[in-house]
Order: structure tokens, then C-alpha cells, then sequence
């Protein structure tokens, strides 16, 4: 039996069982067969399209884990098609569209934004994940594309204009130890600014979910156009920044062009019939992008008539999707959808009415009570099991769970929190969607 037909045979194996079996198939590259099997695997709920192409090869485990999901891959290519339409309209006359992507990794988000070039440029300082993916390219339908093993920053010195560079640097330092910060990431976007802005219409940087976006985007020198929090099923993945020149922004927005255009997006994990993956979003822009120190325009103040509704009078709660809770936009949920801030640190709204397409979860309140033992006797009832969540509350979630005597489960939904007023409360909900 040849490795390529013990991987075909066995793809739904087990690999730790099969590398039990490697004496029966002296023939077979075990190791690299376990690799591919366990590759294909993860491909099939991380990257469906990809295993569904024969013949594609899979880098090692970690590339495997470090590389975009196909929501979010879906999701930066349909970003980078409405700016490609932005940088066509605004041409004065038609020209060959180009990219490099100068991180290029194992692929995946280079396979989903080339398809939009004329002619596209992979790059990759490791050149064994260079072999794979020029050999995958094809299997992937990908006929306008280069591979190139060097390193980004000396490509970036002496490359011609490009209508797009796309950057995912890495977050380790050279120690391997993550980092977070901008500017310790390889390669240093800071450092490569002032070429990114000559050698591109727009470059498109994918960050960690952890940087802390406001920071990126002063550091950036007044770059950024957009800022994408992405999230998939109430997990925050990455966050996309959109830098470009001023001309290039300009004619989309009109007398907006100098805003920063913000979109919280969140993505459902699994593609429904017809192959889409549906999404939530929500977007709003600073105005004051342009005069610098803009992290003081992020912290947008609650609605004044956030004072509407409290949790005495409201009948429902909504909690914002994982996105919302990164971007920190809660004045702006508030005056969007007419809901009220339980309080200014709890991250929880209330309406009396149901709010339809609210950006998170929304629940049914059944119940409230304060922590007077007598109270909660009274409200928790029969109660055995429910889901706890603790929002700028003295308790964590095990401890309020060990007073309540309650499993962890079920269809109820206990949120505790605190009020504008200061008092501690738990709200009974169920589920409203």
C-alpha cells in the first residue's frame, strides 16, 4: 500500500491508533501520513472548501491551528472586494489590479483575496510552507498567483505599487513568547508604515483579538479608515485594519472620508444551505479620526434616555455578542437599538419591548431578586440548575453558584449584576430566541 493510499483509506481514523499500526505498512511515510490525515481532519470543520479538494496537502499541527477559519477568511475577502471596487471607481483609468501578501503563512486568506487580482504575490520567509502552498495553489483553482520565499521586509524595499498588501504578523517575540503589542510583532507594521502608504492604494492588517485597537490605531498615524472586529459564534477571532491613502477613501464617504468606520461582526461557525455564513453587524464611525489622539473619542457616553428603563421595569435583557464587548461601543447599542445600560460597568441592556436583530444574546426576564436570603428563597424557588453569569458583580460565578446550590445547565439563565444604584440583583431569564 502506497502513503497516498493509506491517507485516502484512512482519513477518518484515528491517528494515535493508526500510528500503532505503522509495522503493517512498511511502505507508508507514517509520520507524514498521520499528518495529512490529521490536517484533512481539521480542514474539514476548520477549512470545508479545502477538504472537499483532492490532493491538497496540510503543514504541520501548529499551521494548521494559526491559520484562519473559512468564516473568517469569507469575511476578509468580501472586505477586500468592496475595497477593490473603491480603488477601480476611484481610477481614472482602468488598470491591472495587483496584491502581495507578505505573510503569506499556509495560504488560507491569500487562497480567498488573490481570486479578486489580476496578478498576485505570495510571500513566505519559510520555504517548506512555501512548496506546499505553491503546490496547493492549483489544486485550489488559483491560476493568477507567484510564490516567493523571502523575507517581507526586504520584498517590501524593492517591490513596484501594489493595489494591496496584506500583513498578519507574527505574535511572538523571539523568544516564542506571545505579544500582543503592535509594534513587537513581526514584521513591525509601525516600522514599515511609511512604505505601506507608498507601495499600496490599501493594506489590510490581520491582529490579534487581544491588541488593544484603540492603540493600533493611534500608532498608526492617522491611516486607518476601518477597524473589523471579528467574531465567530460569540468567540472574538481577529480584528482587520484597513489603512489607505486619503484619495483612496475619499468619493466613498463623501464629506465622511476622514472618519473611522468601525464594523463589529459576528459570524456564524458552520455555513447554512446554500453555503453562507450568516452574520450579525453592527457599525458606526468616530468622526475625528483626523486630528490624532483619537482614543479619546472611542468611549462613547450612554444614551440619555438609557435612564428609561430599569431592571425593575424591564422585560427584557440583552448581552452584545463578543465584538461589541471588544469594540467597547455601548453608548452606541444603546442609541441604535433604544435600550438601557443596567449600569455604566455591567455590559448588559434592558428594553420593555423586544428588540429584534439586537447584536448578542437576548433573554426573557422572568424574575428579580436581591441577595436578601429571604428574597432569593423566595424568587430561585425549586430551581436546580441554571447557566450563571457574573457582569461587575463582588462574586465569581463559582462562589454565587455554591450559595445558589445550583447545577451548571438547563434552561434558565441567571445574570448577576449590579445597578445604577449600587445594589446587587440577579435577573431570572429564559432565552428569548
Amino acid at each position: 500500500m502506497t502513503t497516498s493510499e493509506f491517507i485516502s483509506l484512512n482519513r477518518m481514523g484515528n491517528p494515535r491508533e493508526l500510528a500503532l499500526q505503522s509495522r503493517r505498512y512498511p511502505d507508508v511515510d507514517m509520520p507524514y501520513a498521520l499528518n495529512q490525515i490529521q490536517g484533512w481532519q481539521t480542514a474539514r470543520l476548520k477549512l470545508p472548501s479545502w477538504a472537499e479538494c483532492d490532493g491538497v496537502v496540510y503543514p504541520p499541527h501548529l499551521n494548521m491551528e494559526q491559520c484562519s477559519s473559512e468564516p473568517t477568511a469569507r469575511y476578509k475577502q468580501e472586505v477586500v472586494g468592496a475595497w477593490l471596487e473603491r480603488c477601480q471607481h476611484n481610477s481614472a483609468s482602468p488598470q491591472a489590479t495587483t496584491m502581495t501578501d507578505l505573510t503569506g503563512g499556509f495560504g488560507v486568506d491569500f487562497s480567498f483575496t488573490s481570486r479578486f487580482f489580476d496578478h498576485a504575490t505570495y510571500v513566505e520567509r519559510n520555504a517548506a510552507l512555501c512548496a506546499v502552498v505553491e503546490g496547493n495553489l492549483p489544486r485550489l483553482g488559483i491560476g493568477n498567483a507567484r510564490v516567493v520565499c523571502a523575507e517581507a521586509e526586504d520584498l517590501l524595499a524593492n517591490m513596484e505599487e501594489q493595489t494591496m498588501l496584506f500583513l498578519d504578523p507574527a505574535r511572538r517575540d523571539e523568544h516564542g513568547v506571545k505579544t500582543v503589542l503592535i509594534g513587537d510583532c513581526t514584521p513591525d507594521v509601525t516600522a514599515l508604515l511609511p512604505q505601506l502608504m507608498v507601495k499600496s492604494r490599501f493594506t489590510v492588517l490581520k491582529l490579534s483579538p487581544m491588541l488593544d485597537w484603540h492603540k493600533a490605531v493611534d500608532d498608526l498615524q492617522n491611516t486607518v479608515r476601518e477597524v473589523h472586529i471579528v467574531s465567530v459564534g460569540g468567540e472574538c477571532k481577529e480584528l482587520l485594519l484597513v489603512l489607505a491613502k486619503a484619495d483612496t477613501a475619499d468619493g466613498e464617504c463623501g464629506e465622511e472620508a476622514e472618519a473611522l468606520h468601525v464594523v463589529c461582526v459576528d459570524i456564524q461557525p458552520k455555513a447554512d444551505s446554500e453555503g453562507k455564513y450568516q452574520r450579525s453587524q453592527f457599525c458606526y464611525s468616530i468622526a475625528d479620526n483626523a486630528n490624532g489622539n483619537t482614543s479619546e473619542n472611542y468611549s462613547t457616553p450612554l444614551h440619555t434616555a438609557a435612564q428609561a428603563f430599569t431592571v425593575n421595569d424591564s422585560a427584557y435583557l440583552y448581552e452584545p455578542n463578543a465584538s461589541i464587548m471588544k469594540a467597547g461601543c455601548f453608548g452606541e447599542i444603546a442609541r441604535a437599538y433604544g435600550v438601557s445600560a443596567v449600569s455604566v460597568n455591567s455590559h448588559l441592556f434592558l428594553s420593555k419591548d423586544r428588540v429584534e436583530d439586537f447584536p448578542g444574546r437576548a433573554f426573557a426576564i422572568d424574575a428579580l431578586t436581591t441577595m436578601n436570603k429571604r428574597q432569593l428563597k423566595q424568587t430561585i424557588g425549586d430551581l436546580k440548575q441554571a447557566n450563571i453569569a457574573v457582569r461587575n458583580f463582588p462574586l465569581s460565578v463559582a462562589d454565587l453558584r455554591k450559595r445558589l446550590k445550583l447545577r451548571d445547565g438547563g434552561d434558565a439563565y441567571i445574570f448577576a449584576t449590579t445597578t445604577a444604584d449600587g445594589e446587587h440583583v440577579l435577573l431570572l431569564t429564559h432565552k428569548s430566541r
